[in-house]
């Protein structure tokens, strides 16, 4: 696996609380079967370029059905040959 991407994912019209469309993606997430972190302003998600855009791409449309108006950051990082770097990145930092 070789990239982390951090996704926010929310709709703008809903109102206030916009929690059971977050869920709605973190269900689409947990279902891809890819390592993921949900943490108060996003999720991180791990796994291959094609297979982590998908699920994103898949999140998106999923809100778009229903949703006039979506505000999406996704942040990423590369490395190539790493694996499980939702923990090793964090073990890293908390060692020092």
């Amino acid at each position: 696996m070789s990239v982390i991407v951090e996704l926010s994912i929310f709709p703008m019209d809903k109102g206030v609380s916009v929690s059971p469309y977050v869920a709605r993606a973190i269900k689409i997430i947990k279902d891809s079967g890819l390592s993921y972190e949900l943490n108060p302003m996003g999720t991180c998600i791990e796994g291959e370029w094609t297979a982590v855009y998908a699920v994103v791409d898949q999140c998106f449309k999923d809100l778009q059905n229903d949703c006039d108006r979506i505000y999406l950051t996704m942040k990423a990082d590369y490395r190539k040959n790493r694996s499980k770097g939702l923990n090793s990145k964090m073990a890293s930092v908390k060692s020092e």
